[in-house]
C-alpha cells in the first residue's frame, strides 16, 4: 500500500490477483502467442474475403506461419482497408452471431465499423477489468466514467470492465461539466474515467464552483482517447491529489484495454500480449524494428471472434520495452501519429512536442490550439494557449507568450507565434480534444 500522493491511499495490486499469464515467463507467453496467432490467421481468411485477397496476392497462406518472426510476410490492415469494406465486411461471423455494432465517427470519410461477439465482449470486460486492477482499482470502488457512450468505444468499455471487476459504476458519459462536478461532489467516486483534456475542463470546473480539487474523493484517474504528456500527468496528479494512469486502446484492435499503466511503476502501458501481438514497423518502409526503437505499432488480434484483424495499422508511433511490473512487454507513452505529424518549414512536429513546453512554463495552463497557415508561400504555426489565472494581466500574458515561443525555438527548432489569451478563452473538450487547426488546406 503508498499514498503516492497526499492524503490519498492506493491500494497497490497483489501477485495472487493476477490472472496467470501476466506473470507467465516470456516462454510461455510466446508459446500461447504462437498458437493464438495460427488460429487468427486460419479464421481470418477462411472467413473474411478481404483477407482471403489479401493473404494470396501477397502470396502466404495461413501454413506459412510456424513462427512469431513468419508474421511480418503477412499484408498489413489499415482503416482504408476497413472503410472500403463498409459496413460489415470485415466480419469474420454470420451477422447474427454479432452482438453489437461499434465505429468511429466518421469525420475524415466513411466510419470504420467493428463487431463483437458475445465472447469478444467478455474478453473485452476480462482486459479492461484487468487494466482496472493493474492502474490500482479494486472492486467495490465508485467508478465516475466521462468518456462518451455510444458508437465511441471508450463509455461502454469503461463501463463493462469496471463492472466485471465488481465495482460501482456511474455512467456519466461526456458534456454536462457542471453536473459532473457536482455528480463526483455527491457520490464520491474512488475512480474516473476520462480523456485527459477533458480532466482538465473538470479541474477549471471546480475551481470556479469554489472547490478545491484535491479535496475530492478521487484517487485514481484512467486517462486514454488522445496522446498525453508525463508534464500533464504531474499536472493532474498535482492538482487533483491524485493517481493518473494511462490506459491504450483504439476501437479497430477491441477498444479501450489494450494496454495500461501498472500503478506501482507507472513506467509505460503493459500490453495484454496474451490477446494483442505488437509489432513496431517503420511507417514509411513497414520493415519491423526490434524492440527499443521508435516507430509505428502495429497489432494483431488473437482471440477475437467477429473481427479479427491482421496486423493493423495504428499510426500510433511508440516503443516496446521489456516488462517490468507484469511479464507482457510495455509501451512507451504514445508520442504522436504517423498521420497527425505537422511539418511547418521541414521541421516534424507533433501536439505533444508543443505540450510539452506549455507545460514547462509555470504562468500557462494545458488549455491550447495549434494553429497552420500559409503566409506568403511560406508555413506559419500559431498556438493560442491560456494563461492560469495568476497569469491573466497582460504583462504576464505578454511575458509568458515569449517564453514559450522562446522555448519552442530552442527544443522543436520551429518558429512559432504565440497568442496568451485569458483563462477561459480557449474552447474546452468534452472528448477527443481537437489540438490542430490546418487553415493551409483550405487556401
Amino acid at each position: 500500500m503508498t499514498t503516492g500522493l497526499n492524503q490519498k491511499v492506493v491500494e497497490f495490486p497483489q501477485p495472487r490477483e493476477f490472472d496467470a499469464i501476466e506473470v507467465a515467463s516470456r516462454d510461455e507467453i510466446a508459446n500461447l502467442q504462437r498458437n493464438r496467432l495460427q488460429w487468427s490467421l486460419r479464421h481470418a481468411y477462411e472467413n473474411v474475403p478481404h483477407y482471403r485477397k489479401a493473404f494470396d496476392e501477397k502470396g502466404v497462406s495461413p501454413e506459412d506461419f510456424r513462427d512469431l518472426s513468419d508474421l511480418a510476410q503477412f499484408p498489413f490492415t489499415t482503416k482504408q482497408d476497413l472503410r472500403a469494406n463498409y459496413p460489415f465486411g470485415m466480419f469474420a461471423v454470420p451477422r447474427s452471431d454479432v452482438v453489437r455494432v461499434h465505429g468511429s465517427s466518421g469525420t475524415t470519410g466513411k466510419p470504420t465499423v467493428v463487431g463483437y461477439t458475445k465472447k469478444d465482449i467478455e474478453t473485452w470486460s476480462d482486459v479492461m477489468a484487468r487494466s482496472i486492477w493493474a492502474g490500482g482499482g479494486r472492486p467495490g470502488m465508485i467508478v465516475h466514467v466521462a468518456y462518451g457512450y455510444g458508437l465511441f468505444t471508450g463509455g461502454l468499455g469503461a463501463h463493462y470492465g469496471a463492472e466485471r471487476l465488481g465495482c460501482t459504476v456511474v455512467p456519466v458519459s461526456g458534456g454536462m461539466t457542471e453536473r459532473q462536478v457536482q455528480l463526483i461532489t455527491d457520490f464520491k467516486p474512488d475512480i474516473i474515467m476520462v480523456t485527459p483534456s477533458y480532466m482538465l475542463a473538470l479541474l477549471d470546473q471546480f475551481r470556479a464552483a469554489g472547490i478545491d480539487p484535491r479535496e475530492s474523493s478521487l484517487k485514481i484517474g484512467f486517462f486514454g482517447a488522445e496522446p498525453w504528456t508525463n508534464a500533464m500527468r504531474h499536472e493532474i496528479e498535482q492538482a487533483a491529489q491524485m493517481q493518473a494512469i494511462d490506459v491504450y486502446g483504439l476501437s479497430e484492435v477491441i477498444g479501450p484495454g489494450v494496454a495500461c499503466e501498472c500503478v506501482e511503476t507507472k513506467d509505460g502501458l503493459h500490453i495484454w500480449e496474451d490477446h494483442f501481438y505488437p509489432e513496431i514497423i517503420d511507417p514509411e518502409t513497414g520493415v519491423p524494428l526490434p524492440d527499443g526503437e521508435v516507430g509505428e505499432l502495429v497489432f494483431t488480434s488473437l482471440t477475437k471472434e467477429a473481427m479479427p484483424v491482421i496486423r493493423y495499422r495504428t499510426r500510433d508511433l511508440t516503443r516496446l520495452l521489456p516488462g517490468t511490473a507484469r511479464s507482457m512487454r510495455r509501451m512507451e507513452k504514445v508520442t504522436g501519429r504517423s498521420d497527425d505529424m505537422m511539418i511547418a518549414r521541414g521541421v516534424n512536429i507533433f501536439p505533444t512536442q508543443i505540450e510539452e513546453q506549455i507545460l514547462r512554463c509555470d504562468g500557462l495552463s494545458a488549455h491550447y490550439e495549434i494553429e497552420l497557415l500559409r503566409e506568403n508561400r511560406m508555413d506559419e504555426l500559431r498556438i493560442r494557449v491560456e494563461a492560469k489565472p495568476e497569469h491573466a494581466d497582460d504583462a504576464s500574458r505578454a511575458a509568458q507568450a515569449d517564453l514559450l515561443a522562446r522555448h519552442i525555438k530552442d527544443m522543436i527548432g520551429v518558429t512559432v507565434a504565440v497568442t496568451v489569451a485569458t483563462p477561459g478563452a480557449v474552447p474546452r473538450s468534452v472528448g477527443k480534444a481537437a489540438r490542430i487547426v490546418d487553415r493551409r488546406k483550405k487556401e
